[in-house]
């Protein structure tokens, strides 16, 4: 996020490279870097003229070049954005010469998403010598929290821990749906608002009760009312609560903790780095911890391999995800 505040206040200052490769596996940056190079770089009416966006499944190697080549009209420099430039994969190395010598009075944005151009290739050595290189990795599930709090601090509102582990459980890692969702409750809550896991389940449609972040923390508990309940209305909403991913979570809370057993080391910041969990959650895996020994947290995670196995239809067809709900609550409980 750095970098990109870098670059950004960059381009605001008139620092601006003449060639920019944006690419990576997290493609929210990239589409933020090409929008605001979009809108920013030309005024309004310099961009009629002067700017042009492509798509690289309509487009050849030489048609970007033929048009970064052009001079500007009426305009001190001219902006050409390739969008989903990874579909020139095949020809990328012919941007080879442009790099080596690109049109000063051209800004061209090359957009290349979900993967990365090898960094060792002369292509992308003479993008980053007379241009700019920008990676956007995809971030861990454990990071993105403290990414959700980045960015709406940014925007003064706050968020309740509870409700940022809800957006993580049912959005993943995928920045770009959590923007989204993010923007759709700030366009409902005031300025200065702390969204709570009742503003989720009100706008965004998760349930604050029953959802695999509270599945998880009724297994800690040894809960088993609670856990059966929300297992029979998982059953009861299979669309909204697919069998594969409720086994995966489930399966993931497990090994984390069995991660925390064969910790020496129990110091709850330690923990937390190590197994990949928020500080604030800590003493739901205490609590964990304490009701599952080591022993039983391995048979656990064995039970639950054979369950994913079924889940996935191997040699189970007939079993419902009502049964194999059961048949995981009863092997983990017993």
């Amino acid at each position: 996020m750095d970098e990109v505040i870098k670059i950004v206040n960059d381009i605001k200052s008139g620092s601006i490279k003449p060639i920019y490769l944006l690419m990576g596996e997290e493609s929210y940056y990239i589409d933020k870097l090409s929008d605001f190079i979009e809108e920013k770089v030309l005024s309004e009416e310099e961009k009629g003229f002067n700017q042009t966006v492509l798509y690289g499944r309509d487009v050849t190697v030489e048609d970007v070049i033929a048009t970064a080549k052009r001079y500007p009209m009426m305009a001190d420099r001219q902006v050409v954005i390739v969008k989903e430039a990874q579909d020139l994969n095949r020809t990328f190395d012919k941007f080879e010469a442009y790099a080596d010598n690109p049109m000063p009075s051209t800004v061209l944005v090359l957009c290349y998403k979900y993967k990365t151009v090898d960094k060792r290739k002369k292509v992308t050595k003479l993008i980053a010598k007379n241009g700019l290189v920008f990676e956007s990795k995809k971030l861990y599930e454990n990071q993105v929290g403290d990414w959700i709090k980045r960015v709406l601090s940014g925007k003064k509102y706050m968020i309740e821990p509870k409700a940022t582990a809800m957006l993580v459980e049912f959005l993943g890692t995928d920045l770009s749906k959590i923007n989204n969702e993010l923007e759709k409750l700030q366009i409902i809550l005031p300025v200065g608002s702390t969204i709570t896991p009742q503003h989720i389940e009100d706008n965004i449609g998760f349930s604050k009760d029953y959802n695999v972040f509270e599945l998880r923390k009724a297994l800690g508990e040894r809960n088993q009312l609670k856990a059966y309940k929300i297992a029979e209305n998982f059953a009861q909403n299979p669309k909204e609560n697919p069998m594969v991913v409720t086994t995966s979570l489930i399966f993931g809370f497990f090994i984390q903790l069995l991660k925390y057993h064969g910790l020496k080391d129990k110091n709850p910041k330690n923990v937390a780095a190590v197994i990949g969990v928020n500080p604030f959650f800590m003493k739901e895996y205490d609590v964990a911890l304490k009701n599952y020994p080591m022993k039983k947290v391995s048979q656990i995670v064995g039970a639950l391999r054979d369950i994913d196995v079924k889940s996935k239809g191997v040699g189970a067809n007939a079993i419902s995800q009502s049964d194999l709900l059961r048949e995981m609550l009863f092997k983990i409980f017993n």
